[in-house]
């Protein structure tokens, strides 16, 4: 077995890097922490995580076998909060709902139509120690 944080990078090809980039760091408070003109990388406070994006039009929405990617609140009450950053930062939503009493979600595009999921989960058995 190879020890890793996990899961922690997801390469998105975008129309346009800097509207991109925008979008996820208004509605995620994402940190570019390195830009080239047509590559970013951004983290998101506290975790390991990073979104890549690369400016390639032809290649950029939906496809390639990306359903989509998800963010998981800290607070099921933050899931209101997260539809008006969506909308206020250029995204749509598609749905929301609960998946189960205490674990809201919302499915969303972004400026290229990825989608992506905001949810959250109860604790289970696998989270890190707080």
């Amino acid at each position: 077995m190879v020890l890793t944080f996990g899961l922690t990078h997801i390469a998105l090809a975008v129309r346009d890097v800097a509207r991109s980039s925008r979008f996820y760091q208004d509605v995620f408070g994402a940190v570019e922490v390195y830009r080239q003109p047509t590559f970013v990388q951004l983290q998101t406070p506290g975790a390991r995580d990073v979104l890549v994006l690369e400016e390639d039009p032809e290649r950029s929405g939906p496809g390639g076998g990306v359903l989509h990617f998800g963010f998981r609140l800290l607070a099921a009450a933050d899931i209101d909060s997260a539809r008006l950053a969506v909308e206020a930062a250029g995204g749509r939503i598609r749905e929301q709902g609960e998946f189960v009493p205490g674990e809201p979600y919302l499915f969303a595009f972004d400026p290229d139509g990825y989608e992506f999921e905001i949810w959250y989960e109860l604790p289970t058995p696998v989270d890190p120690p707080e």
